[in-house]
């Protein structure tokens, strides 16, 4: 191999081995030309050599491409430290311990974005000690889950997220009806009973209602009748004072309290005067000793709208972080979609593969060391990004990739009989040039029947030669495979492959597909997560199925 073809086979090697072990002609021809800008004027002579380059490489598993670079390359594999070490900034402002909160709501389950709420302030608390609560805010009774209060606690506690405090929100109604008194009192809110469109036609031409200025002794009277249920005319509401002439219309006069006659799966039809998030928000903050609040860029509004509670109350302010909002794509996030397909029948429950609840991603494999990583490698800034489902991949891979045993497993697959094959028995380690883990052992027959991938042999042409994994070399001549020998050559594209009698087996990917075929008999009593090599990682749960989890 003259230099040339090195410097390609380097390049491939390492773009492989950074894209899950699949190498991107684009990605390799820029590198080339970044490293080598002489070859600008040849590199059309040279894309066939290129492209060989990369269906060689890539025909390779990714346990194979790092043992060639190790081999042969070993320079590719040293990631600087620098570019290893990531730590998320200091908090402003900080007297001793913080106090922080994660505040989900029980619609449903945890999924993968409330795993950075709960990742970051357990960072923070770490760092520098305090407590940290985990508020449920349950105060709408059309949107709760019964059974999410558990479920939320058992997602936090599976990340490894230690709550020292767990507030629900519904049991603190007193509270909030106390701290609305003492504000009608002040003045400072009042009770609306104004038609919706005439509400907020007055907020934006910075008009005040009719019942704005109406007296608070009178307002108190109408609040507690709203409470008891004896004003059943019409649906009033509870008004925040703010500036009717502030710049930001959704910081003017806010909705504090609302009437919702649905029985509280955890109340019953005790109350049905509910307060708004920003009401029993700010009044938490302050009650439970908030220090600071993490929250997204999205609560910029109700962060202004909560801080006119506290300057009312003349309470200390938290300080604030507002963090850019992530774009998780190919994910179903939404629990009230969930639910409607749970409901329907179209997803099996909460942990559908095809689901991105940390209930479901757990089901998959994903491990919870995966998540804490991503989330601090991520950082804590104030621009939106998009998750990177490559990344996160990526990490899991390097948490579960030494405890995984490879197996073999072929998906539409062919049979085939390897014309003229002795008999001999195959020693296939469970870990690559790790022996001590010990052998999948299978005994061949002559001329013995096969099942390939069609992916495979399916463009063979006269000639063709391929390597079976761990076995012996084939060759294509008039229409039939044969046996050719059994030395290993390294630029032969190697393939996977099960005998005849090989139990059928299906992998459940995300995307509702079903990948069917066969497994190799050794693993049929394996449980966990695996590696079928050449095809992904999945996490087996059955003699007869896995679920789909990365490459």
């Amino acid at each position: 191999m003259n230099s040339l073809n090195t410097d390609i086979e380097k390049n491939v090697l390492k773009n492989a081995i950074e894209h899950d072990g699949r190498a991107e002609l684009k990605s390799v021809v820029n590198k080339l030309l970044g490293s080598f800008p002489e070859l600008r004027s040849s590199i059309k002579d040279l894309m066939s050599e290129i492209n060989q380059t990369i269906s060689r490489i890539n025909s390779l598993s990714i346990d194979q491409q790092i043992s060639l670079a190790k081999e042969k390359y070993s320079e590719i594999l040293i990631v600087e430290k620098k570019n290893e070490e990531h730590h998320l900034p200091d908090l402003k402002n900080v007297r001793g311990k913080v106090v922080m909160r994660m505040a989900p709501s029980p619609s449903g389950p945890l999924h993968l974005g409330h795993s950075r709420m709960l990742i970051l302030n357990d960072e923070y608390v770490k760092r520098y000690g305090g407590e940290l609560i985990l508020r449920i805010e349950d105060t709408n009774p059309n949107n709760i889950y019964p059974k999410a209060y558990d479920m939320i606690q058992e997602d936090t506690r599976w990340l490894d997220v230690n709550f020292t405090q767990f507030v629900i929100q519904s049991e603190r109604m007193e509270l909030y009806y106390t701290r609305a008194r003492e504000l009608i009192r002040m003045g400072k809110a009042y009770i609306c009973k104004c038609r919706v469109e005439d509400f907020k036609r007055d907020l934006m031409e910075s008009r005040a209602c009719p019942h704005r200025n109406l007296s608070p002794d009178l307002m108190v009277e109408q609040f507690d009748r709203i409470i008891s249920g004896e004003d059943k005319d019409v649906k009033p509401v509870l008004v925040i004072k703010t500036d009717l002439k502030h710049p930001n219309p959704a910081v003017r006069d806010w909705i504090a309290f609302r009437i919702i006659e649905t029985p509280h799966p955890h109340t019953g039809k005790k109350y049905r005067f509910y307060p708004l998030m920003n009401f029993s928000v700010a009044v938490d903050d302050h009650e439970l000793g908030l220090t600071h609040v993490i929250r997204g860029m999205d609560h910029l509004n109700n962060t202004e709208r909560q801080k006119y509670i506290f300057n009312y109350f003349k309470w200390d302010i938290p300080e604030y972080f507002h963090y850019g909002l992530i774009n998780i794509q190919d994910a179903i996030l939404s629990t009230t979609a969930m639910r409607k397909g749970i409901d329907a029948g179209e997803y099996r429950g909460w942990d559908d593969v095809r689901l991105a609840t940390l209930l479901a991603l757990r089901r998959r494999g994903y491990q919870k060391e995966t998540f804490r990583k991503y989330w601090i490698d991520s950082g804590l800034n104030d621009v939106n990004s998009d998750f990177s489902w490559e990344i996160f991949n990526s990490m899991n891979r390097q948490f579960i990739d030494h405890s995984a045993n490879r197996y073999f497993f072929v998906s539409d697959p062919v049979k085939v009989q390897i014309m003229d094959s002795p008999e001999i028995e195959s020693m296939i380690p469970l870990y690559p040039k790790e022996s001590e883990r010990g052998f999948r052992k299978y005994t061949l027959n002559k001329d013995q029947v096969l099942y390939l991938q069609k992916s495979d042999i399916n463009d063979a042409k006269e000639n063709d030669i391929l390597r079976l994994k761990d076995l012996y070399n084939i060759i294509y001549r008039d229409g039939k495979w044969h046996y050719l020998d059994s030395e290993n050559k390294t630029k032969r594209k190697i393939i996977h492959w099960v005998k005849e009698d090989s139990p059928e087996f299906e992998v459940y990917r995300p995307d509702s597909t079903t990948d069917s075929g066969f497994i190799e008999s050794d693993a049929v009593k394996t449980t966990g997560i695996i590696q079928f090599e050449r095809y992904a990682f999945v996490n087996k749960t059955s003699e007869s199925y896995a679920l789909y989890l990365h490459k």
